[in-house]
């Protein structure tokens, strides 16, 4: 079996020499260790936190864009009053930060759906990398 030059060095030379090893595998004769597997990955709670961070997202921006119009007419109404200059710089200032919201949650979602994707084709290799080898079956009978 090939490994991309990147896993090579994380996994050791393949000639029997020290290698690192998944806990998960098959133990060789005689080397001992080896885990019982069951390590599995699901892209459920990536997807599910994209989804969150868009659905803020949307909320946030929801909001925002009621501010604005939520102010129209104070300051004719209030004309006069040092009140009105405050909450114009109140009323910009959470403009601006929920804009901010707004970003990062747009870019937050991105990332989020991006690792979901990664991680499902990186189980999808390594499980194909592992069809044929033999899966310990027998070792496992022994215990």
């Amino acid at each position: 079996m090939s490994y991309s030059e990147r896993w090579q060095e994380l996994f050791g030379p393949t000639d029997g020499g020290p290698a690192m090893r998944l806990a998960s595998a098959a133990p060789e004769s005689g080397t001992g260790g080896g885990g019982s597997g069951g390590l599995n990955h699901t892209n459920g709670p990536w997807t599910s936190a994209s989804g969150t961070a868009g659905d803020l997202r949307t909320s946030t921006e929801t909001s925002r864009s009621a501010l604005g119009p939520g102010h129209e007419g104070v300051e004719a109404g209030a004309a006069g009053l040092s009140s009105v200059a405050a909450l114009k710089s109140v009323l910009t200032s959470w403009e601006e930060r929920l804009q901010a919201v707004r970003d990062e949650c747009e870019q937050l979602k991105g990332s989020l759906l991006t690792v979901a994707k990664e991680m499902g084709e990186t189980e999808t290799a390594i499980e194909t990398s592992f069809k044929g080898v033999d899966g310990g079956g027998k070792a496992d009978e022994k215990r």
